[in-house]
């Protein structure tokens, strides 16, 4: 597994190149190669802590940790996204095991719910995550709730 250098700051703690290589990231990923036009800047970000993972100057992993009652009534990982020039190469398993350990650290050790993409359910579920909602589409992509 490759160690990437993890950071992990507030929206006001970022800088401006880290903040635009978060939307950047989150931007080819979600709109671009998902073809997926939506508004990603939701309101949320200032709120949220921001995980990221750097390998040098190049941004391979990111997601955002919610506090309890901003996205969910439970503390909430979202927007997990890993470069596409770094998949299968173990960052989003190493991304999600730091979010879930961060989360705990900043929250406290308590349920955290997502909302996944149904086709990664797999996934989550390695790192004990259990679907607790139907199917339902967001932006038109089948998603599922999941709780750890």
């Amino acid at each position: 597994m490759n160690q990437y250098k993890w950071h992990c700051k507030s929206f006001q703690n970022l800088t401006v190149e880290e903040l635009y290589a978060i939307m950047q990231l989150r931007s080819e990923v979600f709109v671009v190669e998902q073809n997926c036009p939506y508004l990603d800047p939701d309101g949320k970000d200032q709120q949220s802590w921001h995980l990221m993972g750097w390998d040098q100057d190049k941004l391979v992993a990111y997601s955002r940790l919610l506090p309890a009652g901003l996205a969910f009534e439970e503390i909430s990982i979202g927007r997990v996204v890993s470069s596409p020039a770094y998949r299968g190469k173990g960052a989003g398993k190493e991304l999600m095991k730091n979010a879930i350990e961060t989360a705990y650290q900043l929250f406290g050790q308590q349920p955290i719910r997502i909302g996944a993409q149904q086709y990664l359910q797999k996934f989550y579920e390695s790192l004990g995550f259990g679907q607790v909602s139907d199917m339902y589409l967001e932006d038109n992509i089948p998603h599922i709730e999941m709780v750890k």
